[in-house]
């Protein structure tokens, strides 16, 4: 049997916030863009999601989750990848 104590803790507290998350059940396609989007449909997309993600309780904490692991995709907390990279004139991130 292996030895697990050296493994950290149960973490699901962790991400208790998703289950009342508003996209919970959505398909991924409206929060990350297929390969090769761009322009007006990207546009769309990024606002379809962000509608969501207004009407969402836990919208601070999913932004704050991005944020914290420097997430490279999707719309998170109703902000895009680059909305959520730092200031270059503060450093100051979005959350």
């Amino acid at each position: 049997m292996s030895k697990i104590s050296h493994l950290p803790g149960r973490a699901e507290h962790e991400w208790a916030w998703e289950r009342a998350a508003a996209c919970r059940g959505l398909g991924t396609e409206v929060f990350f863009h297929p390969e090769g989007e761009r322009g007006e449909s990207r546009v769309n997309r990024e606002r379809a999601a962000k509608a969501v993600c207004d009407q969402c309780p836990v919208r601070a904490q999913c932004l704050r989750h991005a944020v914290s692991v420097s997430e490279p995709y999707g719309v998170w907390g109703g902000r895009t990848v680059s909305e959520r990279q730092p200031s270059p004139e503060t450093g100051a991130t979005a959350a």
